[in-house]
């Protein structure tokens, strides 16, 4: 039995019921586990380490207790989140002091010790180490630390591509196209063969709507061999039409496509993001807003989508500056975690094929395995693929993939900057691929987040007033539902040893990494019966 003065102190919960808890979910998750094979893990390992023993979060520790139903993918991994101190601690909140004295810290959620968070889990300066289901917003794909990107970062290549960083239009080093081939190109999206590398995802959709104007005008002039006038090249250096057009990127409301200006206007996600910030006058659509359980609404729902499929066109129609591309998230997931069917984006992609104008899927944040396949939209099952499809996030790389020459712009350094991406990243995108295939970690993504969404939907069943519209089946392990106090449920989850993160106004969000599996989502359902 844990120090009864250290649960006081940290507001913990009853012994009792935790193990109550615990004892009735491993029955409720171990009914809906099914099997699968047993996974060997190779590569070597290292633990969590610290000065002092552990103490175990008592709700988690009871849980690991549980039989398990899979094998680690990190045999060392933690079993269970420890928490030694309210958090921030003493020694976090010294880094803050003195981070906050040349650092902006307002936005912080924790301070992290990387060097001690390992696989699933992350820790703090105080010795605490959570179980993080939030994975740097969705960006963390194989682990900390993972043993595999070590060697990778500590690679001559590496140490090459680090120090001799190019100026990738440039100077691009010699085997440039082979990184490319072997990773980023290696899972393209179907029908895109070519990639534009960029620095983040904001910087990956600006080009994308810079590809898609210079498009859009080489086809009103009539095709790439048609040189601009005299009057376009004087007029754009005034930003003036017609060598600055009047042309738009239609978007969604509540959409986030990042923080440049022209992805910011195409963001609408929260006014603090906008603020101050001037603009571009460009049309959002509404995205639908759809009822749950889904198999209760679907006539609503399918009408719902008709409706916003019906408003999207008339936008494209009529909308003073003419629109050049439809850009859209398969998940708005800074939005509040809002999603469609298949059929409504089908429908968004006939639509965009009908006036002539290009289909941007922004998979910044879905991409790289999240959903249960490598892209989101590859449940879609769309007849022809879009025209591009932008990434970075889990990639720890950026960029947008194409498959149409004519996007390519007609002159050099038309989409160019110093960098254009770095070899380095997108050696570390190849080692996260060839992890992902060694681990079976699409896959297991997908399992895992059936298995856990069946938790949860019971879960949602015996508390409707706390889990409302819970989203995402099917969807790997890209889950969400709303909460009614959703702020005091991420702080007392952070005190129970589970980093766990909201999108929108009342969404809790899951984003745990491709190495998540069964034994960590029972965790997760101990945690929200307390």
């Amino acid at each position: 039995m844990p120090d009864r003065s250290n649960l006081d102190r940290l507001h913990l919960w009853n012994w009792s019921r935790i193990s109550q808890v615990c004892g009735m979910m491993a029955s409720i998750l171990r009914a809906s586990c099914r099997s699968r094979r047993t996974m060997q893990v190779g590569g070597l390992c290292k633990s969590i380490t610290s000065s002092a023993k552990p103490r175990a979060s008592p709700a988690l520790a009871s849980a690991s207790l549980q039989t398990k139903v899979d094998q680690p993918f990190f045999p060392n991994e933690p079993q269970h989140p420890v928490i030694r101190t309210a958090i921030p601690g003493p020694e976090s909140q010294r880094c803050v002091r003195e981070l906050d004295e040349v650092f902006d810290t307002r936005s912080l959620n924790m301070l992290a010790n990387y060097r001690n968070s390992y696989g699933n889990y992350i820790a703090d300066p105080d010795g605490n180490v959570l179980l993080d289901v939030y994975a740097q917003i969705a960006s963390i794909p194989v682990g900390y630390s993972n043993p595999a990107l070590l060697a990778t970062a500590t690679s001559p290549d590496m140490a090459s591509a680090i120090i001799n960083r190019p100026a990738l239009g440039n100077f691009p080093q010699h085997d440039w196209a082979d990184i490319l081939k072997t990773g980023a190109l290696r899972v393209a999206p179907r029908g895109l063969d070519q990639v534009f590398t960029a620095m983040a995802g904001s910087d990956a959709n600006e080009t994308a709507y810079k590809a898609a104007f210079m498009w859009k005008r080489r086809q009103e002039r009539g095709g790439g061999d048609v040189d601009f006038s005299a009057e376009e090249i004087a007029s754009s250096m005034n930003n003036q039409s017609p060598g600055s057009p009047h042309m738009s990127i239609l978007s969604f409301r509540s959409a986030f496509h990042g923080r440049l200006f022209a992805t910011l206007s195409t963001t609408r996600s929260k006014p603090v993001h906008k603020l101050d910030i001037p603009a571009f006058d460009w049309p959002q659509a509404p995205f639908p807003c759809l009822k749950y359980p889904l198999h209760e609404h679907a006539r609503e729902n399918a009408e719902e989508e008709g409706r916003c499929l019906a408003e999207t066109e008339h936008l494209i129609q009529t909308f003073h500056h003419p629109v050049a591309a439809v850009v859209v998230e398969p998940v708005q997931s800074e939005g509040g975690d809002n999603h469609a069917s298949p059929s409504f984006f089908r429908g968004l992609r006939a639509i965009t094929r009908k006036h002539g104008i290009l289909l941007i899927v922004d998979e910044v944040q879905t991409g790289v395995g999240a959903t249960g396949k490598f892209w989101a939209h590859d449940h879609w099952q769309l007849p022809e693929p879009p025209d591009m499809v932008t990434f970075s996030k889990k990639a720890q790389t950026a960029g947008f993939y194409f498959g149409n020459s004519e996007l390519r712009p007609n002159k050099p350094y038309r989409q160019f900057n110093t960098w254009m991406g770095d070899p380095a990243r997108a050696i570390l995108f190849r080692a996260i691929i060839q992890e992902i295939e060694r681990l079976n970690l699409v896959e297991n993504t997908a399992e895992v987040g059936e298995y856990l969404y069946e938790g949860l939907e019971r879960l949602a069943q015996q508390y409707p007033d706390q889990i409302q519209n819970l989203r995402g089946k099917g969807q790997g392990t890209f889950l969400a539902w709303d909460s009614p106090r959703r702020e005091d449920f991420l702080r007392r989850a952070k005190g129970l040893g589970v980093n766990i993160g909201g999108s929108g106004e009342r969404a809790v969000r899951l984003r745990p990494m491709l190495i998540f599996q069964k034994h960590h989502g029972e965790c997760v359902c101990v945690l929200l019966q307390l």
